[in-house]
């Protein structure tokens, strides 16, 4: 005799199945939304690569790296690992073409630009970038990678724009690890502020918003809420206004709101 929870559990398992035709549209519109982005990339790499590594970080695999994925994809592993770490290909043409999708779909004059520090805990010591740090994701000092990534939410949808990699001040000075890592010669050190104020001149006339915001410990930093004001440097329009607090920071991008509006995305960007 079958136990009731088990005549439930099978019942419920068969609710569960779903027809492959059910994606069918799905991969049509996943297959239009990569299209810009492979136009974008110039790489030496094959192309294709891209579809395939997609269809692994988007399959059932448990460990999505370039060998697992290789052999679901059934290709030999060299391919992936060409297009991954290999092959030389510049990011920024692709982030032009995201930062274009989010203000076309999703932008609204009342919109939102977050700013928010995010860890990366690690346990070795060849990650580029990683260091014994404050780490968020563990709430403490521990070894790990920093990143800064700038969103944009509004009333339609929130998505991801931009990003730096918090390089810690002795690794830029450490020639040997940034070859070890292949740091670009470019790359300096940069105060987070200072990452978060390069987006925004990046991509802040792009995309269509009336608030600048962030955690708070970006808004304890007070060169942060001069350069926001645009007391500071070569700041356009946008920056020459007032900047509300909260328990995170929130700077107004049109003067003429009422001032009581910042309680809005005072509570939204909340820790």
């Amino acid at each position: 005799m079958t136990p009731v929870w088990a005549q439930r559990r099978e019942e419920l398992w068969s609710d569960c199945l779903v027809s492959p035709d059910v994606f069918n549209e799905m991969v049509d519109r996943l297959g239009a939304f990569v299209m810009p982005y492979q136009q974008a990339l110039e790489t030496e790499a094959d192309p294709h690569a891209m579809h395939l590594y997609l269809q692994g970080l988007l399959s059932h695999l448990p460990r999505k790296n370039a060998e697992d994925i290789a052999a679901w994809v059934d290709v030999e592993r060299q391919v992936l690992q060409d297009f991954l770490g290999i092959a030389p290909w510049d990011h920024r043409p692709l982030i032009r073409v995201l930062v274009g999708q989010v203000a076309k779909r999703l932008g609204a004059p009342d919109g939102i630009i977050a700013f928010d520090p995010s860890s990366f805990p690690k346990r070795g010591t060849h990650s580029v970038g990683v260091k014994r740090q404050w780490c968020g994701h563990r709430g403490k000092v521990d070894n790990c990678q920093v990143g800064v990534f700038m969103g944009y939410v509004s009333r339609h949808e929130h998505a991801l724009l931009d990003f730096r990699l918090s390089l810690p001040e002795e690794w830029t000075r450490d020639e040997q690890r940034r070859q070890a890592c292949h740091v670009p010669p470019e790359v300096r050190y940069q105060t987070r502020h200072e990452q978060c104020l390069e987006m925004l001149d990046a991509w802040g006339d792009q995309v269509p918003h009336g608030w600048v915001t962030g955690d708070d410990a970006l808004g304890r930093h007070t060169r942060l809420r001069h350069d926001l004001r645009g007391e500071h440097g070569d700041a356009g329009d946008n920056r020459q206004t007032p900047v509300e607090w909260s328990a995170s920071f929130t700077h107004h991008a049109n003067p003429e709101e009422p001032r009581h509006a910042c309680e809005t995305p005072a509570r939204l960007v909340q820790r």
